[in-house]
């Protein structure tokens, strides 16, 4: 039997979207004493990801201008926590995380791994079990699985 949420899609937008953005922000609060952003933590994700890929490669994924993409590029190997490699097409060029951009990457991840098993511990495990049963369509909601 379908619950009011599943028949009613704005219902269910209207009690996600508060939350999700709560954790998000709470989550990139994490990261502030790295002296990195969240957006800057977004695009070193993705450069792990497919280490090489180029700038347009890069905008297209975070749908953004290459022009802005490439500011931010420029600031992130200024930060020393990306550098620029050739590839074998001598046109281009790849972007590729620093041994520093790995080590913030990882103390990212580490901090926001810490933030939310701190609070998971206080969830009772029948809520702890929905919380994992929701990851999967919550996925499905996004173009492509992003592990933050």
């Amino acid at each position: 039997m379908p619950s009011a949420v599943s028949a009613d899609p704005i219902s269910g937008a209207t009690r996600l979207r508060p939350v999700l953005l709560k954790l998000n922000r709470e989550l990139r609060r994490e990261i502030h004493s790295l002296g990195v952003t969240g957006g800057q933590v977004s695009l070193l994700i993705q450069i792990e990801k497919l280490p090489g890929m180029g700038v347009r490669e890069l905008a297209t994924r975070e749908r953004m201008s290459v022009p802005g993409m490439s500011k931010y590029v420029a600031r992130l190997e200024s930060a020393g926590l990306i550098r620029k490699t050739e590839l074998s097409d001598k046109r281009r060029v790849g972007i590729v995380l620093t041994e520093e951009g790995h080590r913030v990457l990882a103390s990212v991840k580490r901090r926001r791994t810490a933030w939310l098993t701190e609070r998971l511990r206080n969830v009772e495990p029948h809520e702890l079990d929905a919380i994992d049963a929701a990851i999967e369509p919550l996925l499905k909601l996004l173009d492509e699985d992003i592990a933050q």
